[in-house]
């Protein structure tokens, strides 16, 4: 089951009052949808992920990205907005139960794709790019400062299908975090487009927003928080958030997932 991080945070700096109007543009499992209905809000919730889509309960529900935001609260005469989420992080259900080679745990096909009408998966990267591509999204991607080895790696054991024979060719490093998880991530990043998908989104966000609306979001890595800070510091946003807000202990114990997770939040001059 995914558990949404930092609830009472969202609702907090999202200042949800009754009948007013939000939109999540990342719902997942629906939980931040759930508690600012519970609230009195309604919400557009907009699902990426067919799969996870079936299950949401919304005022609206719009399987789509994120990136159409504009035409989606358009077409569903969704206004005025005030306030929008933006949860980044992956939902539980992709990690455990999607099949998609989101997690290096199990033995799975090399896809990562959020939605199956993408083109591009990760298998196709490990397979078809160059070296010199690999090295790039891994450095820029994950951060990866072996970047050169796991590509010439790579390159060696191909073809390379399912998630653990990718874990085999990265191989074994001892250190504070898996030796795959940058790999994993920079994938992930790739096949989803996800930076340049958020850098898209911020400025239609700020744009739709009514003033006095309230734009709340949610990163798990530092290039993503890096993409928010530098958008809030030049937008026509007030910065609720001088240092992003992180979870506390408490809820860490419960959900570890939360330990990563930024939440920076502004509300529209």
């Amino acid at each position: 089951m995914h558990i949404p991080v930092l609830i009472k945070e969202v609702l907090q700096y999202l200042n949800v009052q009754p009948n007013e109007n939000f939109v999540d543009c990342t719902a997942n499992g629906g939980g931040h949808t759930k508690a600012v209905m519970e609230k009195g809000g309604k919400v557009l919730a907009i699902e990426w992920d067919k799969d996870i889509f079936k299950n949401l309960n919304s005022t609206i529900s719009v399987n789509d990205s994120y990136l159409n935001l504009k035409n989606i609260v358009k077409e569903n005469n969704f206004s005025p907005v005030n306030g929008i989420l933006f949860d980044l992080g992956m939902s539980s259900q992709q990690l455990e139960g999607s099949g998609r080679g989101f997690t290096f745990q199990k033995d799975e096909p090399l896809d990562m794709r959020y939605s199956t009408d993408n083109d591009l998966t990760a298998e196709y990267i490990v397979n078809n790019w160059s070296e010199s591509e690999l090295i790039k999204m891994l450095e820029e991607y994950g951060e990866e400062r072996f970047a050169r080895n796991i590509a010439r790696n790579i390159i060696k054991q191909r073809p390379i299908r399912k998630t653990f024979q990718l874990v085999k060719a990265i191989g074994g490093r001892k250190g504070r975090i898996h030796p795959a998880t940058r790999t994993f991530q920079a994938l992930r990043i790739a096949v989803n487009d996800e930076l340049n998908s958020l850098k898209g989104v911020l400025p239609d966000a700020e744009e739709i927003l009514a003033p006095g609306g309230r734009l709340v979001v949610i990163s798990f890595h530092s290039l993503e928080d890096r993409i928010v800070k530098n958008f809030f510091r030049n937008s026509n946003l007030n910065i609720l958030t001088k240092k992003p807000i992180t979870a506390l202990l408490e809820e860490t114990k419960d959900n570890p997932r939360a330990r990563s997770a930024k939440l920076r939040a502004g509300v529209k001059r």
